[in-house]
This record gives C-alpha cells, sequence and structure tokens, in this order.
C-alpha cells in the first residue's frame, strides 16, 4: 500500500474497495481505540471526516492524525553505539549485544537498549517514543524490533502472537546429538516456585513450543538452530535444558563454562511482512566475536 507521512499524520492511498472499519480490523486497533478515533476525529478521508462505516474506493486516501506519537520521555537518551540492521518511517530493526537488558529494571537505571534507542532518535532529529514488540534476555543477544508509529503496533503485536513474525535463534548446547532433523518441544512452561528467577517445565505453566535442529556436533558441543512458536520467558533455555542439552554458560538452568562468560544464544534471523508495504523482510546478523569463535571449533564451514 502507497502511504506519505506528513509531520506526524500517516495517510494511506486506497486501491481496492474497503470500508474504514474493516481497515481499523485489519491493522488490529482495540475497540477503544476505535472509539477514540472516532470521538475525537483522528482520521480523514480526502481531507474530511466520515463515518466510520463509509467504504473507500480506489485512489480515495484516508489520513490517521497523530499516527506518530511524540517522545514520552519514558525513556532519557543515551548516546552509545547502536548496531542498526534495517530503518525505515515505521520500523527500526537492531542487534542488541549480551550483558544489556532491553529495558531497565528501575527507573533510575539508563543502561538499556531502550536508552540507547533514545539517544539515537534524540541524534537523528526524531521525536518519538521507544516502542518495542518483544524482548531478549539480559545476557542474549541479536535482532529486535522498534516500531516508530504507533499506528502499526496492534498489527505487529497480533503478527508476533500469531507466529507471523518469525524469530530464529543460534544456540551452543552441552552434548551431541544424533541426527540432523527438525525437532520439536511442546511443554509448558511456569515460574519455579522456589526460586524467584527460574523458569520451570510444568504441566499447569503456559503452552510453549520450540522446534529445533542441530546444524553441527563437535566435542561434546552442538550448534542449534531453534524457532519460537511461542514467547514464554527464557523458553529455549528452559526447554532445552529440559532434554538434557542446557545453553552453553547458562548458569541458571545449566553450568558456567571457561568457554564464554554468557550463555550461547543468539537471535539471528527475523522474517516477517511489512505492516504497510506488505513486502517480505529478512533481517540477519552474525552472533557476537566470542559466540563465532566457538561456533568456528564446531563448525568451520559455518
Amino acid at each position: 500500500m502507497k502511504y506519505q507521512i506528513r509531520h506526524s499524520d500517516l495517510t494511506l492511498f486506497i486501491d481496492s474497495p474497503i470500508s474504514i472499519l474493516e481497515l481499523f480490523q485489519q491493522f488490529h486497533l482495540s475497540k477503544k481505540t476505535i472509539h477514540l478515533m472516532k470521538q475525537n476525529k483522528l482520521y480523514l478521508v480526502n481531507n474530511r471526516y466520515v463515518a466510520p462505516s463509509t467504504v473507500l474506493i480506489k485512489g480515495d486516501q484516508i489520513t490517521f492524525l497523530e499516527a506518530f506519537s511524540k517522545d514520552d520521555g519514558m525513556y532519557a537518551p543515551v548516546y552509545q553505539d547502536l548496531d542498526i540492521i534495517f530503518e525505515d518511517e515505521f520500523l527500526l530493526i537492531v542487534n542488541k549485544p549480551p550483558f544489556l537488558q532491553v529495558f531497565p529494571a528501575h527507573q533510575e537505571d539508563i543502561n538499556s537498549l531502550a536508552h540507547r534507542v533514545s539517544g539515537y532518535y534524540h541524534q537523528q532529529g526524531y521525536n518519538l517514543p521507544v516502542r518495542f514488540i518483544h524482548r531478549l534476555d539480559y545476557e542474549t543477544s541479536g535482532l529486535m524490533i522498534f516500531v516508530k508509529c504507533h499506528f502499526i503496533q496492534p498489527l505487529l503485536d497480533y503478527q508476533l502472537s500469531v507466529k507471523k513474525i518469525k524469530r530464529h535463534y543460534l544456540a551452543i548446547v552441552e552434548g551431541q546429538f544424533k541426527d540432523y532433523q527438525w525437532h520439536t518441544i511442546h511443554q509448558a512452561i511456569g515460574r519455579d516456585r522456589h526460586h524467584q528467577q527460574r523458569m520451570i517445565v510444568h504441566p499447569h505453566g503456559k503452552d510453549a513450543i520450540t522446534h529445533y535442529r542441530a546444524i553441527s556436533c563437535q566435542n561434546h558441543l552442538s550448534l542449534v538452530e531453534c524457532v519460537l512458536e511461542s514467547g514464554r520467558k527464557h523458553q529455549i533455555r528452559v526447554h532445552m535444558a529440559s532434554i538434557g542439552h542446557p545453553i552453553l554458560g547458562d548458569r541458571l538452568y545449566g553450568h558456567p563454562s571457561s568457554l564464554i562468560n554468557h550463555q550461547a544464544l543468539h537471535a539471528y534471523q527475523i522474517e516477517m511482512i511489512h505492516p504497510i508495504t506488505q513486502k517480505k523482510l529478512l533481517f540477519t546478523c552474525p552472533p557476537c566475536l566470542d559466540i563465532k569463535q566457538i561456533i568456528q571449533k564446531i563448525d568451520p564451514q559455518f
């Protein structure tokens, strides 16, 4: 779909008949949001307000006012390096390093990826709040999606929930596998009542599915690709430990390692459909140096 951005407004150019309400539903806007848009007349069709039941036809323009919110000040700008993989008017994809929280646990803590994104926005002159649609653990590195336009965030949240945003991880795990086929771990995950930070496989936990395959095995270690079908806390770490293959260096679910000082888990690939252009997007980023060095020992050809 063709679009135009002017200040904080987003205009979409309609190419086939659709009612305004159907368009709202396509973007998975909540009933509350739709009510507020109607009440405050936050959309215009060909520069005038019309009822949401109106059917738009090819050539119509619908403008969403204030589709790009102003910076809410939640994350103070921190001006540190940011590894940007992709950026357009709607999305920012970055490579998170290990030992960095996505957002701070305490308000006074400013050492987080969200604060660095805020700093980047300020440097570029963007007056935007920092919005992310998924998270990575403190020690996990890899791809993170930030969304610039609050109007499309519900659609991205929906795409994530129905697995239309596919996240691929590389993990180095303890032990070796008998084959290189895809396997599935379908085990519910819940909190460990005896350990505040741990999650465990539990029959009364939340449904969780992880697909995995061994890529290469050597020296009692395996390089594994994992694909999430759900997004539970510590999911890959819990699931791999549950089958006797904890992630290398994972002190919470496995053992410390002399080879690496953090869990060897990296979010290396994201597949998704662009929420506006509908183009297929594929992003990849290589793992950090310490993981890469261990991978080369397991599989020099990788």
